[in-house]
């Protein structure tokens, strides 16, 4: 009795274990950052269309969001990390990583540079999701698997 136990108790720590060691992959840190910066841009974008009043606080907020994801995300493209775990991510990433991180950087960039000058209105916040908006398009053109 007390061998079933221990093999139960056994598998139980392997499968918690595994679950684990999936959410540290990085493919999954990756989606966790393009999450991440969607819902930010989400916030914007509700902002931008009025169905959300302007609030300096989300905006902040939403712009320091992007351009910390932004930084982290193409840290977390090793050369082993091309498939698995539903991954979107085009090989060309790795044919031309200089290429892919410098849209990265431009991405944190601008939403940096944003933050210096905080847009101040719902208009505002209107033309910085063009300029974001961009960004991010252009790379998932070129980046994202197309399924």
């Amino acid at each position: 009795m007390k061998k079933n136990y221990l093999i139960a108790g056994a598998l139980a720590l392997c499968l918690g274990a595994g679950s684990v060691m999936a959410q540290d992959a990085p493919q999954m840190l990756r989606q966790d950052d393009m999450k991440a910066i969607g819902q930010a841009m989400g916030q914007l974008g509700a902002i931008a269309k009025g169905q959300k009043d302007y609030d300096p606080v989300v905006v902040e907020g939403a712009l320091s969001s992007i351009a910390d994801h932004a930084k982290d995300f193409p840290t977390h493209f090793p050369p082993d990390s091309k498939t698995g775990n539903d991954t979107e991510a085009s090989p060309a990433i790795w044919e031309n990583m200089d290429d892919f991180t410098g849209r990265a950087d431009k991405l944190a960039a601008d939403a940096t540079a944003l933050l210096a000058d905080l847009p101040a209105n719902q208009a505002a916040v209107g033309k910085a999701m063009q300029t974001l908006g961009a960004n991010c398009g252009s790379c998932h053109e070129i980046y994202r698997a197309k399924n």
